[in-house]
């Protein structure tokens, strides 16, 4: 049997330590880690993002980090293309590919490409905008919940081109397009070996709105000020992000900063909670429970055994 390249996944949601646990692996095994998430791609957005520190990049090659400006569009297609370059070329230099992340998504198409998808005429494409315009995203949104909740579960509301894409399926198929996601046929071109971090979820909660608290002392409204004197606003796809547009609203006037902290952790925890409902579909993963980040030496040693 043909022996397949070894690629390490490390998966969960925003705030479980994913960064922290790469960085223990790659002191052990020579290693270069992918980052997959869709926004720490972009230049500038650094507080708001997470993004790993200088002297964290440093430790160790990253890629997809700090690539694009924030004006420039990138999708799980682009990913899954570019992504799989940078893996044969980590290959090469005979290193460990790790891929650290919470847009699953991105970490599916890479690793197992995309599903071929149906045939879609175009006319409920053009009859979901006009309602999107006249019934907003929230009923478009509670819609796909009925027709297809395993999908909408797993889809942040706010994609709207998402939940479009959901519906149309649906409508002019007949079937869910996580049904479709399903009898996907992956052709294996990697062994794929999926870790996550599990915290209790009150845990986690709290070690969200921690971050966000440290992202407001850090100085995270300056950087977001700093972006909308380069230009750059939340009309662009990079900025339509949890923490950001609660920043944006604050600073046209729309609301106090007290509401802007609440809902940066609000939406923050309610991402989280969506990113485990997309991660805990995803049965390769074997999941290690944490209560407190001293344990990421000892999972990453258990990891480096298992490989």
């Amino acid at each position: 049997m043909e022996t397949l390249p070894t690629v390490i996944v490390i998966a969960g949601p925003t705030a479980s330590g994913k960064t922290a646990l790469a960085l223990h692996l790659a002191q052990h095994v020579p290693a270069e880690i992918i980052s997959a998430d869709s926004r720490q791609i972009y230049k500038h957005l650094n507080i708001g993002t997470a993004k790993p520190a200088p002297r964290e990049l440093e430790m160790v090659p990253h890629h997809f980090i700090d690539a694009l400006e924030p004006d420039r569009k990138f999708n799980a297609g682009d990913f899954q293309e570019q992504g799989r370059k940078v893996i044969a070329e980590i290959l090469e230099r005979k290193k460990l590919p790790v891929i650290v992340g919470g847009t699953g998504l991105y970490v599916q198409a890479v690793i197992d490409g995309f599903f071929e998808q149906p045939e879609i005429s175009g006319e409920v494409r053009e009859q979901l905008e006009k309602r999107l315009t006249r019934e907003g995203q929230e009923a478009l949104y509670k819609e796909l919940q009925s027709v297809d909740p395993e999908s909408a579960a797993a889809m942040d509301p706010t994609k709207y081109r998402r939940v479009i894409r959901a519906l149309e399926v649906f409508y002019e198929t007949g079937t869910p397009i996580s049904e479709f996601h399903r009898q996907h046929d992956v052709k294996k071109i990697y062994d794929a070996k999926y870790f996550g971090l599990n915290w209790e979820r009150s845990k986690l909660y709290e070690r969200i709105n921690s971050r966000v608290d440290k992202m407001l002392a850090n100085g995270f409204l300056d950087e977001v000020k700093q972006l909308r004197k380069m230009g750059f606003d939340d009309r662009f796809q990079s900025l339509q992000t949890v923490g950001y547009k609660e920043a944006y609203a604050f600073l046209r006037n729309e609301i106090p900063k007290e509401r802007m902290i609440e809902l940066m952790k609000q939406n923050t925890r309610r991402f989280a909670k969506r990113q485990m409902t997309w991660f805990r579909r995803e049965q390769r993963i074997t999941w290690f429970d944490i209560a407190g980040e001293d344990q990421i030496p000892g999972i990453a040693e258990t990891i480096i055994r298992q490989i």
